[in-house]
């Protein structure tokens, strides 16, 4: 997924960021207006660079969550949201 690639090939080997949960550097930006965002932040030098990715689908999300797997923090931002409660997979 674009998010692991992203972690695993520029934020740790060339940025020097291993955790991005608690690395100041780092600003997450989600919804429909974060491309946006991300380049009013680059072109006003308020960041020094910024990455934009595809969402990450559920079906992507299941795997993973089967799988035993983690996911990067921010990488599971979807919209619409869902109202507050509880989810349950089905084995």
């Amino acid at each position: 997924f674009d998010v692991t690639l992203l972690q695993n090939d520029i934020l740790s080997p060339i940025l020097g960021i291993s955790d991005p949960r608690t690395d100041k550097r780092i600003l997450f930006i989600g919804g429909k207006d974060s491309v946006k965002e991300l380049c009013n932040l680059v072109d006003s030098g308020k960041a020094s660079v910024g990455f934009s990715m595809f969402p990450v689908s559920v079906a992507q999300v299941m795997t993973i969550a089967d799988m035993g797997g983690i996911m990067p923090p921010k990488s599971t931002w979807f919209e619409p949201k869902p109202l507050s409660g509880l989810f349950v997979h089905t084995f």
